[in-house]
């Protein structure tokens, strides 16, 4: 296991308190991004800003180049689910 900072980016197991996150957690990106943007409405975002701030969340560990416009889809779908609890 190699560690970054507090991060381990070869196991899904949490390190210091803290969980990596990867393209495949829609749900756990949404919690996070509805902390940081509380304000924003998920249906009015753009795809490429959605994916800058997945990319810019402190605990993302997932290459860049493995998402795709169905992830992202997911990733708005969870946040605007998480929105109407």
């Amino acid at each position: 296991m190699i560690i970054f900072g507090l991060r381990s980016y070869f196991h899904d197991q949490p390190l210091g308190g803290f969980m990596a996150l990867y393209w495949r957690d829609s749900l756990e990106i949404a919690l996070a991004l509805i902390d940081l943007y509380p304000e924003v409405d998920p249906k009015k975002i753009h795809f490429t800003e959605l994916r800058q701030w997945v990319l810019d969340l402190e605990d993302f560990a997932d290459d860049p180049n493995h998402c795709g416009e169905r992830v992202l889809e997911a990733i708005q779908l969870a946040w605007m689910e998480e929105q109407d609890d």
